[in-house]
């Protein structure tokens, strides 16, 4: 199967590319620079095809996929920068790529009659109240522009394909990239307490693992919408930075705020992640290991416990 990748340089995208790779798929990876640049690691990733494109350029677009011809695209490109994305100077970029790049892109699939699978996110709603949300719920709520622009793209992917799955995750963390793990990581360094908020709850998820399924998703034909979150249950990120020092053998003091107290971004935040999975196991894809044992393996791949 010929698969294009957008986002390799991404966190998700690095991890989609290696996992094609070890099963054999010829995977094709873009992103905006002239050149690959994320991690350098000696993964598949950097040895596979590499082309750059603005998924912006309609044009652009339609002419790469034309040439390539790919059986499937994996859309993990995003402007996910979710504070920065509320300056004024900025929402139409985002909603350039968010919403126009993946219209573009879902153009040139139904020119080609080619699987796309997009990942979303659980910002597409308004994060109230405690029920976990289902993958077909369509109470859409975004608190902030980059919520706003990622339903877009959802939109887009579905008034305009058949042939498309479309994947919410949450609180990504993976080997390629800034995520809150080695944020908290480098944080308990050099400090003896850490505040943290314990009223937003979620669960993580591994790109590893989150890769490994999304190839299972498009050696398949069983489309629609999915949520995808490691398993493990659901907790605070107060609650995951304290599991965070534990597995890596920091002493640093871990503090319960509420996000008020913590002092409001500018962008608003869910304070209700959770996403129900049901419909993996009912479809017949294995669910993601718990996120206690993807921090484990986590922190082995970047050093930090051998």
């Amino acid at each position: 199967m010929k698969v294009f990748v957008t986002g390799v340089a991404g966190q998700l995208g690095h991890d989609v590319m290696n996992e094609l790779a070890k099963r054999g798929h010829e995977g094709i990876g873009t992103d905006l620079a002239a050149e690959y640049n994320g991690v350098q690691d000696g993964s598949a990733v950097t040895k596979m095809p590499y082309v750059s494109l603005d998924i912006t350029n309609a044009d652009a677009v339609s002419q790469m996929l034309e040439e390539l011809r790919p059986d499937a695209v994996i859309h993990c490109a995003a402007w996910t920068a979710v504070d920065l994305a509320e300056d004024d100077d900025k929402v139409e970029k985002v909603r350039a790529v968010n919403a126009g790049g993946t219209r573009n892109i879902a153009n040139a699939c139904k020119k080609l009659d080619c699987k796309m699978l997009y990942l979303s996110t659980d910002y597409v709603f308004d994060g109230q109240g405690t029920e976990p949300w289902q993958p077909d719920c369509k109470d859409y709520k975004p608190l902030n522009v980059y919520g706003q622009t990622k339903l877009e793209g959802e939109l887009a992917v579905s008034e305009t394909l058949k042939k498309y799955f479309i994947v919410r995750i949450a609180w990504v963390f993976g080997l390629n990239g800034k995520n809150f793990i080695k944020t908290m990581l480098n944080v308990g360094k050099t400090h003896d307490t850490v505040r943290v908020v314990n009223d937003q709850i979620g669960t993580p998820t591994y790109t590893y693992d989150l890769a490994r399924l999304l190839v299972d998703m498009i050696e398949s034909d069983k489309y629609g919408y999915y949520h995808a979150t490691n398993e493990g249950g659901y907790i605070s990120w107060y609650d995951f930075t304290r599991e965070i020092f534990r597995q890596a053998g920091y002493s640093t003091k871990v503090i319960p705020v509420t996000t008020e107290e913590y002092g409001l971004s500018k962008a608003a935040r869910p304070f209700n992640s959770r996403l129900d999975k049901h419909k993996l196991v009912e479809n017949g894809f294995q669910p993601l290991p718990s996120w206690q044992d993807a921090l484990g393996r986590y922190l082995v791949e970047i050093g930090v416990n051998q």
